[in-house]
């Protein structure tokens, strides 16, 4: 699987899990460590833990993919997954204000969602 569909795939993950303000940055262009951040908030240890399951869980059984690396913890508020061209952030709002990884990758091009068909009648 190409790093661009991973990315969109994990963010897909996510809002299986109500994961509020999902990001994918491109870095293609910027960093030689990966081709996407994907970055996604949650509002509670649990509703993390739910998100990170979601996606290692969905990778693993339908992909056969596994993190390279899981680092940070639930109680910090902040776990990242390394699927080595794909990095996923998951962060607790006032977390992710605090480090603002949008604003330190700001020349990062957003891979914007596709409007979903609307299903008016």
């Amino acid at each position: 699987m190409d790093s661009r569909k991973l990315a969109l795939l994990c963010r897909a993950l996510a809002e299986n899990k109500k994961a509020e303000d999902i990001v994918i940055l491109d870095m293609r262009e910027l960093s030689s460590v990966t081709d996407y951040f994907v970055l996604a908030s949650g509002t509670s240890e649990p509703h993390l833990r739910a998100i990170v399951d979601e996606i290692t869980e969905k990778l693993r059984e339908d992909q056969n993919l596994r993190p390279r690396a899981i680092d940070g913890t639930f109680p910090a508020s902040w776990v990242v997954l390394d699927y080595f061209d794909v990095i996923v952030h998951v962060m607790r709002q006032d977390v992710r204000a605090r480090y603002d990884l949008e604003t330190l990758w700001g020349d990062a091009p957003r891979l914007r969602a596709r409007k979903r068909a609307s299903t008016r009648a």
